[in-house]
């Protein structure tokens, strides 16, 4: 017995739940710098703040991925890990933009930036187990329809989490400027939206989705699977023995990352500084909060192109290749990223997002297109959360030296590190080509 073949509707089922989790990323990765710099954080301190997400990702990721691996009960095997992901990410979007009630306790930079972390642990826990219920139930022939499907609903998610808050101040009429150390109206009421959508989203997919039990699996041919916890010393092991494809793709995610994280961290005062012309230490005027909205509506058009690529990729991918393609796609990305030091129109910017947007959709499917035959099927869960060392090792790099070079190379002018990020992407397409796919 094989896996059967889903059907579209089953496949868009399943990551329905994906598209909550990025409206929520795309809200923090859009409002997070300018939350904290209203609560007094410096931008060459931005970088610190931001180490919370990628800490808690290496940290909880691969814990949930090897539990979620060993777990099978009458909720299925990875579908309480996504409900409880989802109600303790809502909480989190909820409070973080209100962090100014706690500054009795401590400073509000630090409240945010605590409320920071446990929204990243929050999203992490319910966003891991869906790459391996995707390798779970689909076969081979399928795995890169399921993640590009994936990576469209990722891209929808993102398009309306990015927008909104601009749309809640053009077109409703709620302002966008702070006042007393206070969050942005725009953008509080945003995330209150966004913590509705992520629960309703992860909801969707654990009442509208079928999880192979271990019997199931069994009839299809995979080995012989323990629902008893091995302890979490054996990440150790797993992690030694991981397959040689995952290795080289390490590199190329080391670049991918490295590049993402910048250009999240900085965007916002780069844009703000080189694009509006507004002075270095500017980051509270009317102006500079345009800019942080127009900066949010950007990323939600990058994932919007992000999301109608991801439709044509696995068309592109078997005509040119997986490497090919991702190749072809980080390369549009750090020439997207670099060509943004030369505009001084706003407008232009949806041109080098429009480059931005093909590379996210290709590092949001390719790798895991790449790796997933050369995973041991019995162990997708805990591997896709090692994976993701890769994702986060990078971050935290750029999170502990960057601000530092930000400072003393680039003088606090980001827009620099918005160049380098495209650098690093670009080294990303050429690494690519050196990576061996394993069965």
């Amino acid at each position: 017995m094989k896996k059967p073949k889903l059907s579209l509707t089953q496949i868009i089922n399943m990551s329905v739940g994906f598209l909550g989790i990025q409206f929520g990323f795309a809200l923090q990765n859009g409002n997070a710098s300018r939350i904290l710099q209203t609560f007094g954080a410096d931008v060459e301190h931005l970088s610190l703040f931001w180490l919370a997400a990628p800490l808690t990702g290496m940290i909880v990721q691969p814990i949930i991925g090897h539990y979620s691996d060993k777990t099978w009960g009458r909720f299925g095997r990875r579908k309480p890990f996504f409900l409880t992901g989802a109600i303790l990410a809502a909480l989190a979007l909820i409070l973080m933009p209100n962090s100014s009630f706690m500054t009795g306790l401590m400073p509000a930079v630090l409240v945010g930036a605590g409320f920071l972390m446990f929204m990243d642990a929050s999203f992490n826990i319910a966003m891991e187990p869906f790459r391996a219920l995707v390798a779970d139930n689909l076969s081979d022939e399928q795995n890169t329809t399921g993640f590009s499907v994936q990576t469209t609903l990722i891209g929808i998610g993102a398009v309306v989490g990015g927008i909104l808050p601009m749309l809640l101040n053009k077109g409703f009429g709620i302002s966008n400027e702070s006042s007393n150390g206070n969050v942005q109206l725009n953008v509080v009421y945003s995330f209150y939206i966004g913590a509705a959508i992520l629960f309703g989203a992860i909801l969707w997919t654990v009442l509208t989705t079928k999880e192979y039990s271990p019997a199931e699996r069994l009839e299809m041919g995979y080995e012989e699977e323990t629902t008893e916890h091995e302890g979490l010393g054996n990440i150790v092991k797993d992690f030694m023995a991981m397959p040689k494809t995952m290795k080289q793709l390490g590199l190329v995610q080391f670049f991918s990352w490295i590049a993402l994280f910048s250009m999240w961290v900085y965007s916002t005062p780069a844009i703000a500084h080189q694009v509006y012309g507004l002075a270095l230490d500017d980051h509270s005027s009317k102006a500079y909060n345009d800019a942080g909205d127009f900066v949010s509506t950007l990323g939600g058009f990058y994932n919007g192109v992000s999301a109608v690529f991801a439709l044509f990729m696995p068309i592109i991918a078997t005509r040119f290749g997986k490497k090919m393609t991702h190749a072809i796609s980080l390369t549009c990305g750090g020439l997207g990223l670099i060509s943004i030091y030369f505009i001084h129109t706003p407008a232009l910017l949806f041109f080098s997002m429009a480059g931005v947007g093909i590379a996210w959709a290709s590092i949001l499917a390719m790798p895991y297109a790449l790796l997933a035959g050369s995973i041991p099927t019995k162990k997708m869960g805990v591997y896709m959360g090692i994976f993701n060392f890769f994702i986060t090792f990078p971050q935290i790099v750029n999170g502990l030296f960057g601000g530092l070079v930000v400072k003393h190379i680039y003088g606090s002018n980001t827009i620099y590190a918005i160049v380098m990020a495209g650098v690093f992407m670009i080294c990303g397409a050429f690494s690519v080509m050196l990576v061996k796919e394993d069965r």
